[in-house]
């Protein structure tokens, strides 16, 4: 399944890095997503477009997961040419990554 399917997202900028936030649509699911959405897998699904480290912040009593990218933007907002400088699509992006469905609650 898409991560979208259980989350929606937002990004912001400085410089060159992006901020992704992944907020569970059910807090229910949040401790699904934590488990299946690291830095290492954000990192791995971006490929060669982030060339410095990926951090997550949890903020679980939001539901919400909270990565910051390192060398996300091309050099940043004012030297790229990029169609998008901002990043702000890659929290869309984001939200194509394949997770496995959560168990059945109940």
């Amino acid at each position: 399944m898409k991560l979208r399917d259980l989350a929606h997202g937002r990004a912001g900028d400085k410089g060159d890095v992006s901020n992704i936030s992944v907020i569970a649509r059910d807090p229910a699911d949040f401790a699904w997503i934590a488990r299946h959405v690291t830095a290492e897998r954000v990192k791995r699904h971006f490929g060669a477009m982030v060339t410095g480290e990926v951090r997550r912040h949890e903020l679980p009593q939001l539901g919400a997961l909270n990565f910051v990218l390192h060398g996300a933007l091309g050099g940043g907002v004012t030297r790229s040419l990029a169609l998008d400088p901002h990043g702000k699509s890659l929290s869309s992006s984001l939200l194509e990554m394949e997770i496995p469905p959560p168990p059945p609650r109940g």
